[in-house]
């Protein structure tokens, strides 16, 4: 073990120089970054997610957005291209941005953006927005663009969505009202088409029709009383010659049509009660005849000329009158009853129909109901929004133009570039040593060839080879001291900035 010691020991001053060589450049590079890095300050502002100054119970916002993804959306919204090349370009963070690339201007602003969010269960909602540059001024600047970018996003967003809710419920009132007008009309004609069949008046045709029914049956019967009666007395008449009473009494027309007259009225108020128009014709028929009789020359003598007059023309006169009014009746109570029961045939189906209409207008009448409610509501939120009243972004803190430089960490830099180099000179050190297939301790010729060595003699260095070796190294380490700032200054000179292609690298990196 000590023996092998020893040995790594030997090796590792033999390549001390080619270690130190790779050692001094990564401080180099290290030391010459960190003191080419230009100086950065960074401003930062903090932004404050407030509840609704209105309660929740006593109005409901139309724009119920979580604060997380409110704040996503906003963040998505601040970082996009024409954001970012406006603010850059109001606030003159490159020089030359109008000969550049404007990927290479929304690349840089993104990456010295910083954004982050807090929020969790029972805590505030927190918004820090900060920017990184090289001038504190227009760090500050930029950070207030996008504080002003936050505030008016937060509020045309959530005005334009408060407008567009009631919008959404004002169109909707009015299809659901014209709906609700169409189906209303539509049930107005269907009573109007079947006034005679609806399901309202069904028990006035079902007591219309008893009505008519006993009628029709009344008049049935009398009717064939009255064809009896006739036919009784054209048989006694037949059979007698004459009637019970046989008056010799002498009748002008006109008290034939009085008496013809009379008997109609008989027979119309055993059936029409006085204020039938049928009755009140007859009356004044009546009247009228009596009163034409009355102004006749020898009206008073009429009724002394002998004339042979028989009852039976009265009797059959008066029954057939009766019987043609009956028959008339019959007819007319027959087409009613028929009426009504087609009337009552229809019943069921648009009792079937109209409840179908009237339910369907029910659902647009509570659709409407609610959409109203829902429009007042949408109208109320936008009014808060308006009103600035609801969930708003308020600032917390603004930001500052920055005393103190926020970076880089020069040492720290410095630091890295020595840790790298040590890193690189122990990988050379493991490397050579991988690579090196001689032998050259006894244990490798057991190992290699499998025997056991008697004696090992080693190579003696001469005072020559000792001189060579010294001047290959002190050549190295000059190679190094010099090639190494050569080398900086060119890529400094020619191809980039040590500071830029540090970031790159980094960022490349990261």
């Amino acid at each position: 073990m000590i023996t092998d010691i020893g040995f790594y020991f030997k090796l590792l001053s033999r390549r001390f120089p080619a270690m130190a060589a790779l050692l001094l450049l990564c401080a180099c590079i290290g030391v010459v970054v960190a003191l080419r890095l230009p100086t950065t300050y960074e401003s930062s502002a903090t932004l404050l997610v407030e509840s609704a100054q209105i309660s929740s119970d006593a109005v409901r916002a139309t724009t119920q957005v979580d604060a997380s993804e409110q704040l996503e959306v906003i963040q998505q919204r601040l970082l996009t291209r024409a954001n970012l090349l406006d603010i850059a370009r109001t606030a003159r963070i490159f020089p030359n941005q109008s000969t550049m690339n404007p990927d290479v201007v929304v690349n840089h602003m993104r990456k010295k953006t910083k954004i982050r969010r807090a929020s969790g269960r029972d805590k505030a909602t927190l918004m820090t927005v900060g920017f990184e540059g090289t001038n504190p001024q227009k760090v500050a600047a930029v950070v207030n663009q996008y504080v002003n970018l936050v505030l008016e996003a937060n509020s045309d967003f959530r005005t334009a969505r408060a407008e567009g809710t009631l919008e959404f419920f004002e169109q909707e009132v009015d299809t659901l009202s014209q709906n609700l007008d169409a189906q209303s009309a539509k049930i107005v004609e269907f009573k109007r088409q079947n006034a005679d069949a609806l399901p309202e008046n069904l028990d006035y045709r079902l007591n219309r029709q008893s009505l008519l029914q006993e009628r029709l049956a009344r008049a049935e019967r009398d009717l064939e009383a009255l064809q009896t009666q006739r036919t009784s007395i054209q048989r006694i008449y037949e059979s007698t010659g004459r009637l019970e009473t046989i008056a010799n009494v002498p009748l002008t027309p006109e008290q034939e049509r009085l008496r013809a007259l009379e008997g109609q009225l008989r027979v119309s108020l055993s059936i029409y009660s006085e204020t039938n128009p049928k009755v009140r014709l007859l009356r004044s028929q009546i009247n009228a005849l009596k009163q034409q009789m009355t102004d006749l020359p020898g009206a008073e003598g009429a009724g002394e000329t002998p004339t042979q007059v028989t009852a039976l023309d009265v009797s059959l006169t008066e029954i057939d009158a009766r019987l043609q009014a009956l028959r008339q009746e019959i007819a007319t109570t027959n087409a009613e009853l028929a009426k009504l029961q087609d009337s009552i045939d229809r019943t069921p189906a648009n009792r079937i129909a109209l409840n179908a209409m009237e339910r369907d207008q029910d659902n647009m009448q509570a659709l409407y109901s609610a959409a109203v409610q829902r429009m007042s509501q949408a109208r109320m939120g936008e009014r808060i929004e308006l009103s600035a009243k609801g969930e708003r972004i308020t600032v917390l803190e603004p930001a500052n133009v920055p005393n103190s430089p926020s970076g880089p960490n020069r040492a720290g830099i410095a630091g890295m570039g020595v840790f790298a180099g040590l890193g690189l000179a122990g990988g050379l050190f493991v490397l050579l040593e991988l690579l090196n297939q001689t032998i050259r301790r006894p244990s490798e010729i057991t190992r290699a060839l499998e025997i056991t060595p008697l004696a090992v003699i080693p190579r003696y260095e001469t005072a020559a080879d000792r001189r060579r070796r010294r001047i290959l190294q002190l050549a190295t380490i000059g190679v190094v001291i010099t090639v190494v700032p050569t080398v900086l200054w060119a890529i400094d000179t020619y191809y980039m900035p040590l500071d830029q292609l540090f970031e790159k690298i980094v960022g490349g990196l990261i």
